[in-house]
This record gives C-alpha cells, sequence and structure tokens, in this order.
C-alpha cells in the first residue's frame, strides 16, 4: 500500500535528512553557544538515529519519555493502540495505523530537539520552508498583484463578479495545497509560475466541487446577519511557503468583499509534517512580504499585519492539529478547541492531513458520503480544499472513482487531482 511505502522509504529519507540538517549546523550551533551547542547536537542526532533503527527494523513504537505538555495525552493513546492489538505484542511501526506512527515520528523528531538545550528551539525543517517560499517568488508576485488590482475595484463589483472572484482565489488556495514537502520527503515543490492563468484547464480535475454551496452559504449568513455578531471564517492551515501566501490572499478577499468580517487561522504548535505552518512560519512569511522589493507584494504584508493589529485575523494554535486523533475525538481531547471551532460560520480544511483526520484515514468505498465519514465531527459548517495525496477518499459519484482507477492507477497520490467538498454539518 501507500502506506507501507511512505513508513519503509519516505519516512526514514525524511529521518536521514533531519539529521544532515542538524550536522551542517554544527558551526552555527558552536558559534552561538559554544560547546553545549556541539552536546546537544550530537545528544539530538544519536537520538534520531536510533529512532531511525528502530523504524527501519519495526521494532515496537516505545511510550514518549518527555515530559512536553502532550506526552502523557500521545501515552495514552499509545495505550489504545496496545488494546487494539488484542493481544498481538506491542503495536510496532509496520503493524500499526499509518496516521499513528506517522505523527509520532514527527512528535519524536520534535523531542529530539526539545529535549536537548540550547538548541531546542532550532526548527529543522524551517530551511526547506524559507526555499520554497523563495522559488516561488515569481507565483506569489503574481498572486499579491492580482489581488491588489482587484481591492482597488471591488466597491464596483455585482455578486455574480464577486462570486467568480472568490472560485478563483478558492481554487489557487487549494491547487495551492500541491507544494507539499512531506509528501515530496523535503524535494524542491515550489510553485513556479502563476496559478492564476492554468485554473482553467485544471477544473476538469477538481473531483468534487462544492464551491457553489460555499458561496450560498456566505450569503446567507451575511443576509440573516444580526447587527452584533460578525461572520467569522477559520482556515486550518497546511503548508508554508506558496500555499500559505494563497490562503493569505483568500482571507483578505473575504474580508475585502464583507463576506467575513473575521478570520482565524490555525496553525501548528510545533514543526510538524517537514512543510506545515507554525507561529514562527505564518509571522515571518507576513515580515517577508513586508519587506518585500515589490510594491505589491510589500502593500501585501503592510495590509496584513494590520488585519492582525486590528484582530480582523487571528493567528492560534493549539496542540491538538499534531495529536494523533481523529478530528471526531476532539469533542473528548481538546473540547476547548472544539468550543472554539463551534463560534465559526465556516471551517476551511486545508490539505491532505487534514482530510485523513476528518474521514479517520480510513479505505472508504469512494461512494460513501462525506458527512458519514466525518463519523459526529459537526463543529460548524466545514470544507476540505486538498489535493489528492493519500489513498482515503469519500463522497464521489457512484463509479467515479472506479473509472480514473483504470486509466491512473496513481490517481489518489499523485495530487493531480483535487476537491472542494463541503459538509452542512447538522
Amino acid at each position: 500500500s501507500f502506506a507501507y511505502f511512505t513508513i519503509k522509504d519516505r519516512l526514514p529519507q525524511i529521518l536521514t535528512k533531519v539529521i544532515d540538517t542538524l550536522h551542517r549546523h554544527k558551526n552555527e550551533f558552536f558559534e552561538e553557544h559554544g560547546e553545549k551547542g556541539i552536546e546537544a547536537e550530537k545528544r539530538a542526532i544519536s537520538f534520531l538515529s536510533k529512532l531511525r533503527n528502530e523504524l527501519q527494523t519495526d521494532k515496537p513504537v516505545t511510550p514518549l519519555e518527555d515530559e512536553l505538555p502532550d506526552a502523557a495525552l500521545w501515552n495514552q493513546y499509545l495505550d489504545c493502540q496496545r488494546n487494539l492489538s488484542n493481544g498481538n505484542g506491542e503495536p510496532s511501526w509496520f503493524q500499526s495505523p499509518w496516521l499513528f506512527v506517522e505523527c509520532y515520528m514527527y512528535r519524536r523528531i520534535h523531542a529530539a530537539l526539545a529535549q536537548n538545550p540550547p538548541i531546542d528551539n532550532f526548527d529543522v525543517f524551517k530551511e526547506g520552508k524559507t526555499q520554497n517560499f523563495f522559488e516561488s517568488q515569481e507565483a506569489v508576485i503574481a498572486l499579491c498583484t492580482y489581488l491588489q488590482e482587484l481591492l482597488k475595484n471591488i466597491k464596483d463589483l455585482d455578486e455574480k463578479q464577486l462570486q467568480e472572484e472568490l472560485f478563483k482565489l478558492l481554487q489557487v488556495s487549494l491547487w495551492g495545497n500541491k507544494c507539499d514537502l512531506s509528501f515530496s520527503a523535503g524535494e524542491e515543490s515550489s510553485q513556479k509560475s502563476s496559478l492564476l492563468q492554468s485554473l482553467e484547464n485544471m477544473v476538469p480535475y477538481i473531483l468534487v466541487n462544492d464551491m457553489e454551496k460555499l458561496w450560498s452559504l456566505l450569503v446567507n449568513v451575511r443576509k440573516n446577519e444580526t447587527e452584533r455578531s460578525n461572520v467569522r471564517v477559520d482556515i486550518i492551515l497546511d503548508n508554508a511557503g506558496f500555499e500559505l501566501v494563497s490562503d493569505l490572499v483568500l482571507a483578505d478577499f473575504l474580508l475585502a468583499s464583507k463576506l467575513a468580517d473575521e478570520v482565524h487561522f490555525h496553525g501548528k504548535s510545533i514543526p510538524w509534517y517537514v512543510s506545515d505552518t507554525t507561529k514562527h512560519d505564518f509571522n515571518w512569511t507576513i515580515k517577508q512580504l513586508q519587506s518585500a522589493n515589490h510594491m505589491w507584494m510589500s502593500r501585501c504584508g503592510i495590509n496584513w499585519e494590520g488585519n492582525l493589529k486590528k484582530r480582523a485575523w487571528v493567528f492560534c494554535d493549539h496542540m491538538f492539529w499534531t495529536l494523533p486523533h481523529d478530528f471526531s475525538n476532539m469533542g473528548g481531547v481538546a473540547p476547548d478547541l472544539y468550543a472554539e471551532l463551534q463560534k465559526s460560520n465556516l471551517l476551511l480544511f486545508k490539505g491532505d492531513l487534514n482530510y485523513r483526520k476528518l474521514t479517520g484515514d480510513r479505505k472508504w468505498e469512494y461512494s460513501v458520503p462525506f458527512h458519514q465519514a466525518l463519523n459526529k465531527f459537526h463543529p460548524a459548517p466545514l470544507c476540505s480544499l486538498r489535493t489528492l495525496k493519500s489513498d482515503t477518499q469519500v463522497g464521489l459519484k457512484p463509479g467515479q472513482g472506479e473509472q480514473i482507477q483504470a486509466s491512473e492507477p496513481e490517481w489518489m497520490i499523485s495530487g493531480k487531482y483535487g476537491i472542494v467538498q463541503f459538509d452542512a454539518g447538522l
């Protein structure tokens, strides 16, 4: 299965890259922290080499021994996995659910650094994220320019034109999800050219397209809005780099078009899945745009900083996003986060990992309804914007998946197909 290939080949590759990154920063650690920095680097590398060996030799998945805030929740989850194995020994790397061991690996990478001050705040994935951002410059410039031109005339657009613009920016945010570094095991995957020109040609590859439903939801919420309540959209982020910029552009349009009054962004509290957005990545991206040597890029950065200052935009992270749980467990494991999401009028979940957690990462029949796969996870109306990079997909028309499968066996993992899949909730 694709899961087997991921655990056997991709994850060890990612670990090797992480070890290599630490090696390469040895001098920097020495300059900043002296001998202590070098000692910490050695300990972290030895921890990670041991982890790689455990993975490759299918050792049991061991409880976390660190004192980090989420360790107890992880170890509880591990106990549940043990009980599920019905006495067939300890759950091991190749005999456990894919989602669990993949998340577990990233959590152990985090522990390798967190337990080794003074390099405990070093993000081993930062270089790749930074590189992805700079290599996507042309696409970023094109998008910022498009947005600023659009905002000049936004007051004059009628409802039909606003709808067209929303659909365009939703698609840019959807296809921006192709730039995923955990999928390419950290290999270069930037967005070189402007997506705006090719949207038309990519429409046939959107297997579920519920953009009309999003539009009616936002328009109806606006019409039924009472004086006091703000229309709130939450974006559960995926990758930093070009994808994040495409999400920020979409969020800016939602405010400017008055389809939303506030946008809440949810990122990861620790470096995750190579290119996932942390608070540092979020702030860094806005700063980069602000100081860019391009009028429209810097205009975007300045405006976005302003949105954060006046709280029209809010960035939040929560440790639940980096736990191995399906989202259907959120109410029990993180009731505070569930309650927060219930305040939203629309939740936009970006990317493949979020989709796997929404649907419990099961091998569903393709035609199972999305609502059913969500397994009672309904804090608010929600929509998944995702390009397919793992073999979980629901909500297709009968025969649709089988038909593509016949001509393209790799269709579920190639990132060529996408979905804009909506569920109205209860």
